[in-house]
C-alpha cells in the first residue's frame, strides 16, 4: 500500500512538472494565436510562479496544521480544475488568471508530497530510494513534456497542453483517496496568521519586483517600493516568528548547514534550470529553425539521462558522499550549459544533444541533496521544511527566467544586430552567466554537505547520509 501511495503523490508532483514542461515549447504558439508580447509570454509562466512561491510556505503549513493528506488533495482539485479552465482559454488575460489560479492549486500540492514521503517511508534508506523515484518523475515530466507540447503545438489546439492535466488529476485523486491514508498526528494546532501574510506578502512582493523590474525599470517608483515591502515584510516575519508560540518555521532551522546550504543550492539549480528551458525553447524554433517537435524531441535525451541517473544517484552518493555527489552534478550542469552556449546559428540536433546529455547527468546527480534536508528536519516540520525547499526553487527559478531575460534584451538590444542574430548573441551571453553561477554553487555544497564527524567512541562509518542530514 505504501508504494501505492507513493505513486499518488508521485502522479500529483508529475503533473505539476509537466505542465510547466509542456507549456515551454508551446510558448511560441500561444505568442502567435493570442497576439501576446515577451512580457505576455513571461507572465504566462510568472503568474504562476508569482501565485505559487508566494503560497507555498501557507500550503506547508497548512499541511502541518491539518494534515498532508487533506492538503494535497485539496490543491490536487484547485489545480485540476484550473487547468481546464486554462485549456478553453480564448485571451491573454484569461489563461494568465487561469494561471494563477493554478499556482494556488500548486502551493498546497507541491509542499505535501514531500512531507507525504517522510510520514509514508519513515526510514531513511527506504525514504532515500522513494525521493528517487519522486525526482525521476520529474525528469520524467521533462521528457514527454517538451515532445507533448510540441506534438500539440503542430496537430491539435494549444489548450490541450493544460487539458491533458484533467484526466490525469482525477486518477491520481482517485488513487490518493485508496492508498494514502489519513495517518497524522497534529502537531500544530494554529495557522500562524500573521506569519502567514507576511511570509506571502514579502514573496509577492519580491516575484513582481522581479517580474516587472525591466519592463517598469528597476529605479522607478513602483519597483522600489516592491523591493521596500519585500525587506519590510522580511524583517516583519523575522520579529513575529521570533515570539510566537507555534511559529510557522523555527528561525533555528536555519542555523543547520545543512538546511541553510541544501536550500541555496538547490535554489541555483532551479536558476540553471528554468532559465535554459525557457530561453532554450525559443532558441531552438526561433534561431536554428527546430519545428515544436523537434525542439521537444531535442529534450528528450536529456530527460531520460536524469530520470535515471535520479534512481541511481543514492548509490553514487554512498560511494562518493553527499557533498561530493551534489558538487559533482553542478559542476556537469555548468560545463554543460557553457558548451551550450557555443553552438552557432546553423546548429542542429547533433550539435545540441551532447551538451543536454551532460547536463540531465549533472541535474540527476541532485537527488540526495532534497533526502539530506528533509532526512535532517523534524518530523512535525516536514511540511513547512518542504515548503521552504520548493519556495526556494521557485524564487531562483523565477530569477533565472527574469534575470536572464534582462540580460539577454539588454545585450539584444545593446548588439545593433538584426533581430535573430541579435537574440543569439543574447542568448549566449546568457548561457555564460547562468554557467557561472551554477558553477559557484560548488564550494557551498562541499560546504553545507560535509559529512559531520564521528565522535572518538563512535566508528567512523556513522557519517552517512543520515548523520549527515542531521548535522548541524
Amino acid at each position: 500500500m505504501r508504494w501505492w501511495a507513493l505513486v499518488a503523490v508521485t502522479l500529483g508532483t508529475f503533473m505539476t512538472y509537466l505542465d510547466n514542461n509542456v507549456g515551454n515549447v508551446a510558448l511560441p504558439t500561444i505568442q502567435r494565436e493570442l497576439g501576446l508580447t515577451i512580457s505576455g509570454l513571461e507572465w504566462i509562466v510568472s503568474s504562476y510562479i508569482l501565485v505559487f512561491a508566494g503560497l507555498m510556505l501557507a500550503g506547508g503549513r497548512l499541511a502541518d496544521v491539518l494534515g498532508a493528506r487533506r492538503v494535497f488533495l485539496g490543491g490536487l482539485a484547485v489545480f485540476t480544475l484550473a487547468s481546464l479552465v486554462a485549456g478553453l482559454a480564448t485571451s491573454g488575460g484569461m489563461l494568465i488568471a487561469a494561471r494563477a489560479v493554478q499556482g494556488v492549486g500548486a502551493a498546497l500540492l507541491t509542499p505535501t508530497t514531500l512531507a507525504l514521503i517522510s510520514q509514508i517511508f519513515p526510514d531513511p534508506a527506504e525514504r532515500g530510494r522513494a525521493v528517487g523515484i519522486w525526482s525521476a518523475s520529474g525528469a520524467l515530466s521533462m521528457a514527454l513534456g517538451p515532445t507533448l507540447g510540441g506534438l500539440i503545438s503542430e496537430n491539435l489546439h494549444w489548450g490541450w497542453i493544460y487539458l491533458i492535466n484533467v484526466p490525469i488529476g482525477v486518477v491520481t485523486g482517485g488513487l490518493a483517496l485508496w492508498a494514502v491514508r489519513p495517518a497524522f498526528t497534529r502537531v500544530r494546532h494554529s495557522l500562524d496568521l500573521p506569519g502567514l501574510a507576511l511570509s506571502a506578502l514579502a514573496l509577492f512582493a519580491l516575484t513582481f519586483a522581479l517580474i516587472e523590474g525591466e519592463s517598469l525599470g528597476w529605479a522607478s517608483a513602483p519597483i522600489l517600493a516592491a523591493f521596500g515591502v519585500f525587506a519590510a515584510a522580511v524583517a516583519g516575519f523575522v520579529a513575529v516568528e521570533a515570539r510566537a508560540s507555534e511559529p510557522m518555521i523555527a528561525i533555528s532551522l536555519f542555523r543547520s548547514r545543512v538546511f541553510t546550504g541544501g536550500m541555496l543550492t538547490s535554489g541555483i539549480w532551479s536558476f540553471g534550470v528554468f532559465g535554459i528551458y525557457f530561453f532554450s525553447a525559443l532558441w531552438l524554433q526561433n534561431v536554428l529553425g527546430f519545428t515544436p517537435t523537434q525542439a521537444g524531441a531535442s529534450f528528450v535525451p536529456m530527460a531520460l539521462v536524469m530520470g535515471v541517473t535520479a534512481i541511481l544517484s543514492q548509490q553514487v552518493s554512498a560511494r562518493l558522499g553527499i557533498g561530493h555527489t551534489v558538487a559533482l552534478g553542478m559542476a556537469l550542469m555548468g560545463t554543460a550549459i557553457y558548451l551550450i552556449s557555443r553552438v552557432g546559428a546553423d546548429g542542429d540536433f547533433t550539435d545540441v544533444a551532447p551538451w543536454f546529455i551532460l547536463y540531465g547527468l549533472g541535474g540527476g546527480l541532485l537527488v540526495p541533496l532534497t533526502s539530506a534536508v528533509l532526512n535532517g528536519m523534524p518530523r512535525e516540520r516536514s511540511g513547512v521544511a518542504s515548503g521552504v525547499l520548493n519556495v526556494s526553487r521557485e524564487v531562483f527559478g523565477l530569477l533565472g527566467i527574469t534575470v536572464l531575460g534582462a540580460l539577454l534584451t539588454a545585450r539584444q538590444n545593446a548588439s545593433g544586430l538584426p533581430p535573430l542574430p541579435a537574440f543569439l548573441d543574447g542568448y549566449r551571453f546568457t548561457l555564460v552567466v547562468a554557467a557561472v553561477v551554477v558553477l559557484a554553487s560548488i564550494p557551498v555544497a562541499l560546504y553545507s554537505l560535509r559529512p559531520q564527524p564521528a565522535p572518538p567512541d563512535e566508528p567512523q562509518a556513522a557519517a552517512t547520509p543520515e548523520t549527515v542530514g542531521s548535522s548541524n
